[in-house]
């Protein structure tokens, strides 16, 4: 299974939108996502979500998943903590990261070739770094982030790393980046799922240099209004298309991809 997020697609595939399913819960809705299109399932590992499940429920769900369907571990900082031998057992090749831990994001993508602290050899994963936002406050953090991601190999020259003159002596090495940014609505002490929207007028000019997944309230009667907006490479959606918490409906799945890819479509 090879992570959507690889080298060349993002330059060669165009703009086909990208749709992730969160808080998936059990085997039938990942199939049933899988079917309607869905290019990523969210598999929530923060135990205070209505939508957690165990590694064990995860490995399940994950074994009986098409190749071409791709899973993403959720979690906030200490379950990641607590999970990091289950990420490589059990192939999980990317994750998605909250809870202001962006320096443990920066190690977690520096693991994918050098091993740090954090295990006994790479850990070659994705990493989707997620940030609540609210103002525009909140995107000067998410640029602020980036540079620090690649800085923190000496990428970039600056007053907090390598001189001009030092940086043009070394050899150019690939920066540190996450292979995407998520953003999603602020709710104190909640995690996604809530059905709030972030301001999509505040990130229709906001331009990452990485990949930008929408999330936040969605559902399949504004996601085609959203993707007109902000134009983000993918969107996410949880509580949007459930009967009830982690409990996904397919004919809302189905409404919420068609709509999204519509609308994406209308923007070429």
């Amino acid at each position: 299974m090879t992570p959507l997020f690889g080298g060349c697609r993002l330059q060669c595939m165009g703009y086909r939108l990208g749709v992730k399913i969160c808080g998936v819960t059990d085997e039938v809705d990942a199939l049933q996502a899988a079917e309607l299109g869905a290019d990523w399932i969210g598999l929530n590992f923060y135990e205070g979500s209505p939508r957690y499940i165990t590694p064990e429920k995860a490995e399940s769900i994950m074994h009986g998943l098409p190749a071409a369907v791709e899973p993403v571990g959720i979690f906030i900082l200490g379950e990641l903590r607590s999970h990091l031998d289950f990420i490589p057992k059990f192939h999980l090749r990317t994750i998605q990261l909250h809870e202001e831990a962006e320096a443990l994001a920066r190690d977690l993508i520096e693991a994918r070739t050098s091993p740090r602290l954090l295990l006994a050899k790479p850990l070659h994963i994705s990493v989707i770094t997620a940030f609540c936002v609210a103002e525009t406050n909140d995107l000067l953090k998410i640029t602020a982030y980036l540079k620090k991601c690649r800085q923190a190999r000496g990428d970039l020259p600056g007053s907090d790393g390598p001189s001009l003159a030092a940086w043009m002596k070394k050899p150019r090495q690939k920066p540190i980046l996450p292979t995407a940014i998520l953003v999603d609505a602020r709710v104190p002490g909640q995690f996604g799922g809530t059905g709030k929207t972030v301001p999509w007028d505040l990130l229709a000019d906001f331009k990452p240099e990485v990949p930008l997944i929408l999330a936040g309230g969605l559902t399949p009667e504004n996601v085609a209004e959203a993707v007109h907006i902000v134009r983000p490479y993918a969107v996410d959606v949880a509580s949007g298309v459930e009967s009830s918490p982690g409990h996904k409906d397919a004919e809302k799945m189905k409404r919420f991809i068609e709509n999204a890819r519509e609308a994406a479509d209308r923007l070429q």
